[in-house]
């Protein structure tokens, strides 16, 4: 059997052969079946136990965080409102894949339709995309309150920054686009079986039988902008504020505005070294086995939503300070 010639092999992207591409041949199959953890699916209610945990806590954790900039006068301003942003997509994205997770593990409910398959694929993506690009912003946000400080709530304005905010949001929006759009174009004619726990872009784009070089291409694009590009624009953020820090008179006054970075730094690192790995397990992981592939995959995907609200209620004196007033008032 001749295999016809493709554009792109990386990672799970595999060529397909003309034969089999013109057998079982549908466009749109009506749903699909996500197998969860083959080979672990006896252990499925008890790997469920940290699932449900990390979704608990990312989930009270991120209406805590909303709950209080919204009561707290203090906090209304620049950096909140992209916390808030933060929190809203950390809060989206967990919605959109521990529900099904759950059904799979405690119900063995594994077929999703392929509409809201799409949908979800999309749902996560997006607000991975916005996830990153909140984080470039609110570098931008310490770079102007370090570098530029008595020109912060001049260069910041709430017009400023609500522009700042439009535009994360479309970013998300319109760079995932491509991602359903070409995914509902194309013929499956392999399987509808996803071994998966939730819909992937690229677990889908394996069972398409057409090329698939636009997505995949498309794919290392959005690859390429949120963890090259973004990363590259933190990083020269902080090498400017480095040099900011360095130029003040006391080692107290540098350690003391250091701090004021430290919330972002954590989160910036608890989304992009596990995006970074969840990445390479995806497009290179293919020796690994997949139920360790899969595990890894999706705690990686829920460590920063988890982690987000934690970072910010500890490091954030004001919602730190708001917290403990909630707690020790609730009685009164």
């Amino acid at each position: 059997m001749q295999e016809t010639p493709f554009c792109l092999r990386v990672g799970h992207l595999l060529p397909y052969s003309m034969s089999d591409s013109k057998k079982n041949n549908f466009t749109n199959p009506s749903t699909f079946i996500l197998l969860g953890i083959p080979g672990l699916e006896a252990a499925h209610v008890w790997i469920s136990i940290p699932f449900f945990t990390m979704y608990a806590i990312a989930i009270l954790g991120n209406f805590t965080i909303l709950f209080i900039l919204k009561t707290e006068p203090s906090l209304h301003v620049s950096m909140s409102y992209f916390l808030c942003i933060l929190a809203i997509s950390n809060l989206v994205r967990s919605m959109s894949i521990v529900p099904k997770m759950l059904s799979i593990f405690w119900f063995n409910s594994r077929e999703i339709n392929f509409t809201a398959c799409l949908t979800q694929m999309y749902f996560v993506h997006c607000f991975l995309v916005m996830e990153s690009e909140t984080l470039v912003a609110m570098a931008l946000d310490r770079y102007v309150a370090i570098c530029h400080p008595l020109r912060h709530s001049t260069i910041l304005t709430n017009s400023v920054v609500a522009k700042i905010g439009l535009a994360v949001v479309l970013c998300g929006l319109m760079l995932i686009m491509p991602y359903p759009l070409l995914a509902r174009q194309r013929p499956y004619c392999r399987t509808n079986i996803i071994s998966e726990l939730y819909c992937a872009h690229i677990a889908v784009v394996k069972l398409v039988c057409a090329d698939t070089c636009v997505s995949s291409c498309y794919s290392l694009f959005v690859l390429f902008c949120v963890m090259v590009l973004d990363v590259i624009f933190i990083v020269v953020s902080y090498i400017q504020i480095l040099r900011a820090i360095s130029r003040l008179p006391t080692k107290d006054a540098r350690l003391k505005t250091l701090g004021t970075c430290g919330s972002h730094r954590c989160a910036s690192l608890a989304f992009y070294i596990p995006a970074l790995f969840s990445s390479l397990m995806y497009w290179f992981g293919q020796n690994v086995a997949i139920y360790f592939h899969i595990l890894i995959v999706n705690i990686c995907l829920l460590l920063s939503p988890m982690l987000n609200p934690i970072i910010y209620g500890v490091r954030t004196r004001q919602i730190r300070d708001r917290l403990l007033w909630l707690f020790t008032h609730k009685g009164t």
